[in-house]
Formats: C-alpha cells, structure tokens, sequence
C-alpha cells in the first residue's frame, strides 16, 4: 500500500526541518565555547566538509555530529525498521563522506574533532579543559620568555 498523498507532505515537512547548521547540539557547543571565553569562525566554505565550528588559534575543526546522521555506534544510532535499503544507503554515504573530508582536512594540518550528540557535554567540557591548559602553557612560556631589554640586546651587551 502506498502513501497517500497526505502523508507525502508530511514526511517532506518532517526532512525539511532537518538542518545542516544551527542545530541544538551545535548552538550548545557555541554557548559553551563562548562562555568559556573561546572565539570561533562558523562552517568555514574553504575548508573540507565545512565544519561546524573551527578555532583558528589552536588549529581545530570541530564537527558536532548527530549518532543516527553519522552512525556513532551508541544505542541513538538505530536503523530505521521502515525503508531500510534507504537509511543504509544514506547513512553510508554519510560516514564516507565524513571520513574523505577528515583526511582532507588534516593533510591541510587541521586537528579534527568530532563531538557526539550522545557526549555533547562530557565532551565540550573536556575540549574547553584542553583547550584552556594549553591556553595557559602558553601564557606561561611568553611570560618567561625573556624580552630584548632582559637579555641586553637593547644595550648593545
């Protein structure tokens, strides 16, 4: 028995609605990272994949990723039991096209990053951690990096 056309409509509104940006895992990441005092650049166009967040001054791209859209493997990530054919096809395109788009990016030297829809917090707050220690070790090392006046280059020593 086929759809009606009624039912058409609504499946069409219903995959409308599914967006490639702004979701709510990646607008939670951005409040995180922003709160945290990190800055951003959005879906970078010259990078491969365009990822969705990228942090130019530590050299990472960040993919916020949902398990089902991307197959995590966690219990969120469940074949549909209705056009299975379909769903198995989509989904392996999508992990194919994520894996040629991660070695693109770090042939170019990116750190890729995925988080996971599943992991969102857990892992935004490990990433913000990182970040924040290394943020910090290099504070230190220019802060003990003698300046020209110290070391008497200014003087002519």
């Amino acid at each position: 028995m086929s759809a009606g056309k009624g039912e058409r409509v609504d499946r069409s509104e219903t995959m409308r609605r599914v967006h490639g940006r702004d979701t709510s895992p990646e607008l939670r990441v951005r409040r995180m990272l922003h709160a945290a005092g990190f800055r951003f650049r959005l879906q970078r166009q010259d990078l491969p994949g365009k990822p969705d967040l990228v942090l130019p001054r530590f050299g990472i791209a960040l993919f916020v990723n949902g398990c089902f859209w991307h197959w995590h493997g966690c219990k969120r990530s469940r074949m549909p039991s209705t056009n299975r054919d379909y769903w198995e096809r989509k989904i392996a395109r999508n992990v194919a096209r994520d894996r040629v788009n991660i070695a693109a990016l770090e042939t170019l030297g990116w750190d890729v990053r995925m988080l996971w829809e599943c992991e969102l917090t857990a892992a935004t707050n490990a990433l913000i951690a990182e970040l924040l220690a290394r943020d910090n070790l290099a504070a230190a090392r220019a802060h003990c990096r003698p300046t020209a006046i110290e070391s008497g280059a200014a003087s002519g020593v």
